[in-house]
């Protein structure tokens, strides 16, 4: 879209074009008609049940203040299973009210027994605040919920202790917290009822097998307690849910997965962005460095992040309430900055309407949007993730996802946060210049067709298994009884944790040896957060999370804060601190790295004649050695920085396949030619995977070469980027024939001749996209198809 946002925004509700309106307008906006598909989702009926006997008159009365006249029937189903000692997860749409299902039992256990109490966890602090808002306006005497985290004051931390019955917090606090203080919260524990696990399906790959690890630490304290808590879980609809929180608490759990709540209907249009002329001096050029991001420099296609902000623009103007979706932080601020201009280009003040929100603010910046978006003060908002979960934002009218999230779980938790009050709402995936968007797009029964996928988790990884171990034996002596409860490997690691003289063997089990706590980062982010601090006047604008500092925040690279720009002056990683200034340059800065790989073992593989294809462990060594700064206006490269950042090593699982010289020949693959082969199919690889597995191509690695060390052939490498694996190689190694397949379906449907970031080029690529070659990739991968079993 090149046109300027509409002049006025709409006067009120009632003026709001419906959702198939507001798509006409939005296509007809463009010379060419950006829509590959409409989808209509129709609207469903709900299913009403009758109130749970066991649910007390005063709970039922709270909750039809509420508007609650009765729970729909999956809702009564799972309450009642927890209230009867099942563990349950119950598996539904957004918006489908599964937060009845767990509050219902739960609360009515604290009104009936006035020293029961109840956990509730939640992967984001911004989830459990809306949830605490929930549980306090039902107004019942002696629950007492509170917020438990790390933005809690610590005046009120005791308090919480003591008097709270409904203790709301999230792993980390669980794991950092309340687990290693458990003689302080042993009266809480000790009447512990019902732990909630809400939006359980974000625990997945390394986050989720620690999760796991840290729920079996729970119920071990709480079983020395003498309490047995009922653990109720909430999910998106996912691919077996049953066993998936079964891996997760350790628990046999039932599930309940049929959706017996109303829903309004989706109009649901995939949208590709527009060519760009092939100049690209001649592209629309944006006068903010908040105009562009890492991805969207030179590409065949418009950039998807102006794309969305120009489509949250025009949404805006039209008064309908929007939330953009963003997969990224610096592509949240770069949505909201271009959609905030382009509304003040058109009704000056009307970009105030318009806010960006992700992780890494300050608490009082995320509870004022927040707050803001559900007063209506904000008809726009660009956010990562960290609002895709149950956060009850009534009234939005369209929601638009900047690029594929990396599921269709979470894809459709996104879409669901639209007609949340069951009215009709506009949802649009815009594809970025990617080949799993690209495929998408022009495949719509990838999407639409196909079954939502199960959550990927490893609770026997020994790079998660053995640090939990140790947060187990500073909480309380392991005992042989324990091995059972940490489940596989269990009696290896602590084996490893012996001769590496972290643990001790005594008759009465084994103890920790160290006054100091071990140090584990449960999502696996590559150390403690990073602050970012403005030099001149010492106030602190955020944080970056430690995998991405050397990324983001090195000496001398742009970091963007609501829309405004700093340059880094120093990045000191020993004491986890970045030290900005206020610059609007014109240029952007992207830092280049090199990687290196070696082959530890051999898990699995298939001997295909000509090609191999091998599942195993891997030692990956990479480093951020340079950057880049390009003209935001026209994407050249003014010149390359090195830099002195220290190497990060990782061992961790891969998928790799090799091919004989022989048969690169006989495709028609020239020697010369094999390295932008094999990198060319290395990268669309990479960006197809998240077809197959729970993860997205930023959780995943690759690497290529004409003759490997270890393999002696030409080989490609897929590997998950965390310590031990996060379980998407063995997906990709199970999956291998129809992950390659669709692969080789997206680089050839391409339209580009040579290649481009929607078929084999990678946004983070290290050498630059260089060497890449297309119709080779494709030979390369018509060879290892050939051979290859189903």
């Amino acid at each position: 879209m090149t046109s300027s946002p509409a002049a006025t925004v709409s006067a009120g509700p009632g003026t709001r074009p419906a959702p198939a309106d507001l798509l006409r307008r939005l296509r007809a906006r463009g010379a060419t008609d950006p829509v590959t598909h409409v989808e209509r989702v129709p609207a469903r009926a709900g299913v009403p049940a009758p109130w749970p006997q066991w649910a007390p008159e005063e709970l039922r009365a709270a909750y039809e203040r509420r508007g609650v006249v009765a729970p729909w029937r999956h809702q009564a189903e799972a309450a009642s299973l927890a209230y009867d000692g099942q563990h349950v997860v119950v598996a539904t749409g957004t918006a489908s009210g599964k937060s009845l299902a767990y509050q219902l039992p739960a609360l009515a256990t604290l009104l009936a027994d006035p020293r029961a109490t109840v956990l509730y966890l939640a992967p984001t602090k911004a989830l459990a605040a809306d949830q605490l808002r929930a549980v306090a306006t039902l107004e019942l005497e002696g629950v007492r919920p509170a917020c438990y985290d790390g933005d809690t004051p610590r005046a009120e931390r005791e308090w919480i202790r003591r008097h709270s019955r409904f203790v709301l917090t999230n792993p980390d606090m669980l794991h950092h917290g309340i687990l290693p203080g458990h003689a302080q919260w042993s009266g809480f524990l000790r009447r512990l009822a019902y732990v909630v696990i809400d939006e359980c399906h974000t625990y997945r790959g390394v986050f989720g097998s620690h999760v796991a690890h840290v729920l079996r630490r729970l119920r071990r304290q709480c079983a020395k307690f003498g309490a047995t808590p009922v653990f109720v879980l909430a999910s998106a609809t996912s691919g077996d849910p049953a066993t998936a929180a079964g891996r997760l608490t350790g628990l046999p759990v039932a599930a309940v997965t049929e959706d017996t709540s109303p829903r309004g209907g989706v109009t649901f249009a995939l949208w590709e962005p527009p060519l760009l002329p092939s100049d690209p001096s001649t592209a629309s050029p944006e006068a903010s460095p908040a105009a562009v991001e890492v991805a969207d420099l030179i590409q065949v296609r418009r950039s998807a992040l102006r794309e969305t902000a120009d489509l949250l623009a025009d949404t805006v103007a039209e008064g309908v309430r929007t939330l953009a979706f963003v997969r990224s932080r610096k592509g949240a601020e770069v949505v909201a900055a271009n959609a905030r201009r382009a509304l003040d280009e058109a009704v000056p003040g009307l970009g105030d309407r318009v806010a960006a929100y992700r992780g890494g603010y300050l608490r009082e910046e995320r509870r004022e949007l927040e707050r803001a978006l559900l007063h209506g003060d904000l008809l726009g908002l660009a956010s990562t993730n960290a609002l895709e979960l149950g956060v009850d934002l009534i009234g939005l009218d369209a929601v638009l996802i900047c690029g594929y999230p990396g599921t269709r779980a979470s894809l459709w938790q996104q879409a669901g946060r639209a007609g949340r009050s069951g009215q009709e709402a506009l949802a649009v995936l815009v594809a970025r210049d990617d080949p799993l968007d690209t495929y998408l797009v022009h495949h719509p029964e990838a999407i639409f067709g196909a079954p939502v996928e199960a959550t990927v988790l490893d609770p026997a990884n020994p790079y998660v298994l053995a640090p939990q171990l140790a947060c187990a034996a500073v909480e309380a002596p392991l005992t042989p009884a324990d091995l059972a409860l940490f489940g596989d490997g269990a009696k290896e690691a602590i084996d490893e944790l012996v001769a590496a003289g972290a643990l001790r063997q005594r008759p009465t089990g084994w103890y920790w040896r160290y006054r100091e706590r071990p140090e584990v980062d449960l999502r696996g982010e590559g150390g403690a957060p990073v602050c970012v601090v403005e030099a001149s006047t010492g106030r602190l604008l955020g944080t970056v999370d430690g995998g991405s500092s050397h990324f983001l925040l090195h000496r001398g690279a742009v970091y963007l804060h609501q829309g405004v720009s700093y340059v880094v002056d120093d990045l000191d990683l020993t004491d986890g601190c970045a030290l900005v200034h206020a610059e609007e340059p014109d240029w952007s800065t992207h830092a280049r790295d090199v990687t290196d790989l070696s082959v530890v073992s051999v898990r699995s593989y298939v001997d295909a004649g000509p090609v191999g294809m091998f599942l195993g462990e891997v030692d990956v060594t990479s480093q951020v050695v340079s950057y880049q700064r390009r003209r935001i206006a026209t994407g050249e490269v003014i010149d390359t920085r090195p830099l002195d950042l220290p190497t990060r090593e990782l061992r961790t699982v891969a998928v790799w396949f090799t091919l004989s010289p022989e048969s690169l020949a006989a495709a028609g693959v020239a020697a010369a030619d094999v390295p932008g082969a094999l990198h060319a199919a290395e990268h669309a690889a990479i960006g197809l995977l998240p077809l197959m597995a729970t993860c997205d191509r930023w959780d995943i690695g690759g690497l290529s070469t004409a003759v490997h060390q270890d393999t002696e052939a030409p080989t490609v490498f897929v590997y998950d980027g965390h310590p031990g694996g996060a379980g998407f190689a063995e997906r990709a190694y199970g999956t291998a024939s129809a992950w390659l397949r669709a692969t080789r379906d997206a680089i050839s449907e391409c339209g580009c001749e040579t290649g481009c970031p929607s078929c084999v080029q990678s946004p983070k690529c290290g050498n630059g996209n260089n060497p890449l070659s297309k119709p080779d990739a494709i030979r390369v991968l018509d060879v290892v198809l050939a051979n290859l079993p189903a």
